[in-house]
């Protein structure tokens, strides 16, 4: 018999029913997939034994593969951005398809008044509007962004508050009109050339201090703010959380242009980073950020997940593409074996709610 001690009422604590965070568990899966992938490397006769992350070859500084894991990290910063706001929308008791094409569509827009006059001594090839709209300084496209972004999150959220419409429909349906507005902007065709000042946003590095940036306010936002109390409880018991005082209808409204913001600035950085802007940017980054957070361990049910999950669900899904890449699986098996990954996530997430329930 496990052993029992008395707290405060009366009541009993069994240390038998102890479990570490759910945090703890992603980052072993996380040292498991690369171990795995290392050991791929050493077993398959065609990679001739090479390291998945190790630098076996003394091309760099350090024992690690420096290349790779800047690949890795740069591979998620930009979806990761759009993760944290999929996981306060997941968190609330909703869902976010209109991310991805939201991505593509604000790209369009932002690089319209980021562009600059001369390239090479020529005009602008690619220029959007006129002379009024060359050169502007970076502060003007980031905040035309942040606001198209938000205009959408208003949208999804009031749909979703004062319609009573399910979240996945009314996402969906916006998932189809950014996905047209990003080809009606130009007609389908690329806008490219922005200025310095807004290239350097997307340069290097950049992509990933902003990730990890906004990982932090993020996370302060849900763990230490009335903000993130609210969201847990409308995702929890959305009748007991309106019960209490709180009023969910503006509160659903805040959190979705909140993650369309991020979705935006997302946005930003990409074009910054490629820089181009072009309509198909964004494709499947509303199921690569759904599938981060869920990794992460936030339940789709909502009420339940956190920021510094959704961080390393997203090192997970990074080593686990980079990973794929390094052992030359094919772009189709890649896309079957993400798709396993993500159903095996919730068929988990499902298996650890019912044995929650069972136990309480």
């Amino acid at each position: 018999m496990a052993e029992a001690s008395h707290g405060v009422g009366g009541l009993t604590y069994d240390k038998s029913k102890r479990s570490w965070p759910n945090e703890l568990n992603i980052f072993i899966a996380l040292i498991i997939i690369i171990a795995i992938f290392e050991i791929l490397g050493q077993v398959l006769p065609y990679m001739n034994g090479q390291s998945f992350l190790f630098d076996t070859q003394d091309r760099f500084n350090s024992i690690f593969n420096e290349a790779r894991l800047r690949i890795i990290i740069l591979q998620v910063a930009i979806i990761g951005i759009i993760s944290l706001g999929v996981t306060q929308v997941i968190i609330s008791g909703g869902i976010d398809l209109s991310s991805g094409p939201l991505v593509g569509a604000a790209a369009m827009i932002v690089m319209s008044f980021a562009q600059t006059e001369l390239v090479n001594g020529n005009p602008n090839p690619k220029a959007v509007f006129g002379d009024w709209a060359f050169d502007l300084p970076v502060i003007v496209p980031v905040i035309v962004g942040l606001c198209f972004g938000a205009f959408i999150g208003a949208i999804n959220g009031s749909l979703i508050a004062f319609t009573r419409i399910p979240p996945f429909i009314a996402t969906l349906g916006m998932f189809l009109i950014c996905r047209g507005i990003a080809q009606w902007w130009t007609k389908g065709q690329p806008v490219s050339f922005p200025t310095e000042s807004f290239a350097w946003l997307g340069s290097g590095m950049m992509p990933v201090v902003w990730f990890i940036m906004l990982a932090v306010l993020c996370h302060i936002a849900l763990r230490y703010t009335v903000y993130g109390k609210h969201t847990y409880a409308i995702g929890s018991n959305e009748d007991a959380a309106r019960m209490s005082g709180i009023n969910v209808k503006r509160h659903k409204v805040l959190v979705y242009m909140i993650a369309s913001m991020l979705a935006a600035f997302a946005a930003i950085i990409l074009s910054s980073k490629n820089l181009t802007a072009q309509t198909g940017m964004g494709q499947f980054y509303e199921l690569f950020a759904i599938a981060m957070a869920v990794i992460g361990g936030v339940s789709l049910t909502g009420g339940r997940g956190s920021i510094i999950g959704t961080v390393l669900g997203a090192m997970v899904f990074g080593a686990i593409q980079s990973g794929f890449t390094y052992i030359k699986l094919d772009a189709f098996y890649q896309l079957m074996a993400m798709g396993t990954i993500i159903i095996s996530a919730v068929v988990l997430d499902q298996w650890r709610q019912q044995r929650a329930a069972s136990a309480a």
